[in-house]
């Protein structure tokens, strides 16, 4: 069974992808500017992880760009859709090591606060919060069908999360002149993204390890083909993503001697397909007198 019909979940968001691209990418620069000037932790740590995202957001949009530009050749079976994934596992390594630095970064303004210039740490990171918002907005659609695009609004959230904090301490740092509240709001910036990047880098490595997708229970999977009409048993079944909302299942069906196959095929694709969302499968079948093929055991 193939997939063509069915257009990615990547690609269809990439448009919007390259747009917040564009608009991270351009404000990290205003933010290391303004966080240099004015002193602010807060505002440097925002930028940080925006300037991180922005690398990351390029990364994701060229491996979608490239994954649907490039042929399956000889030695690309599956093309490379993969690409995809490593992106989002690069993704979550680099807002690990931003929320690594930033919590160091707090820890020494705790234990020796800066002056901070608060009136324009509060316009730019006022600036920041409409541009994270309106990223936020463009890929919001596209979050729960690709591991990518998820990446990225997860980034955009951690960035929306840092302007806000960067506002909020401009604020109180103003009012009340307490500095030390700048480094407080940026080490809780660090804590909010280190789960975050946790889960992206998880989702990444069950993918690439060819785990089971969450939302297949194998075993279920193998229940359901069984009970198929004319079918004996089911064996050497796999089922794992090969990139965002592309599942794949391979899986050798024994049936009843003398069964007409093509009913059988038929029923299992209608099965794996609206049971289980699963577009592309190879299935071998075996009558049940076929002897010699055994379930490979690595």
């Amino acid at each position: 069974m193939g997939d063509s019909h069915h257009t990615r979940a990547a690609a269809r968001h990439r448009g919007r992808l390259g747009w917040v691209l564009v608009l991270v990418a351009g404000f990290a620069v205003v933010e290391i500017v303004g966080g240099i000037l004015t002193g602010s932790l807060s505002l440097l740590s925002d930028a940080g992880h925006m300037a991180t995202d922005a690398l990351g957001l390029g990364m994701a949009w060229a491996a979608i760009a490239a994954a649907d530009r490039a042929e399956a050749g000889d030695h690309r079976t599956f093309g490379l859709y993969r690409l995809e994934i490593l992106a989002a596992l690069a993704n979550a390594v680099l807002l690990a090591a931003v929320a690594g630095y930033v919590l160091l970064e707090a820890f020494q303004r705790l234990r020796d606060p800066a002056e901070i210039q608060t009136g324009v740490m509060i316009v730019i990171a006022g600036a920041g919060l409409a541009v994270n918002l309106v990223s936020f907005r463009l890929l919001q659609a596209g979050a729960d069908e690709a591991l990518t695009v998820k990446a990225a609004h997860m980034e955009v959230v951690a960035d929306l999360a840092g302007s806000v904090g960067a506002l909020g301490a401009g604020l109180i740092v103003r009012i009340t002149g307490w500095s030390w509240v700048d480094a407080l709001v940026g080490a809780g910036v660090g804590l909010f993204i280190l789960p975050r990047a946790w889960q992206l880098g998880r989702s990444a490595l069950r993918v690439l390890i060819q785990a089971a997708p969450d939302h297949v229970d194998p075993l279920r999977l193998r229940a359901d083909l069984e009970s198929l009409e004319g079918v004996v048993e089911v064996h050497d079944l796999h089922v794992w993503t090969l990139t965002s909302s592309m599942d794949v299942a391979t899986a050798h069906i024994v049936t009843r001697e003398g069964m007409d196959i093509h009913p059988i095929l038929d029923r299992a694709r209608e099965l794996l397909d609206a049971r289980y969302g699963i577009h592309h499968a190879t299935l071998q079948v075996e009558p049940e007198t076929h002897r010699g093929c055994t379930e490979v055991t690595w």
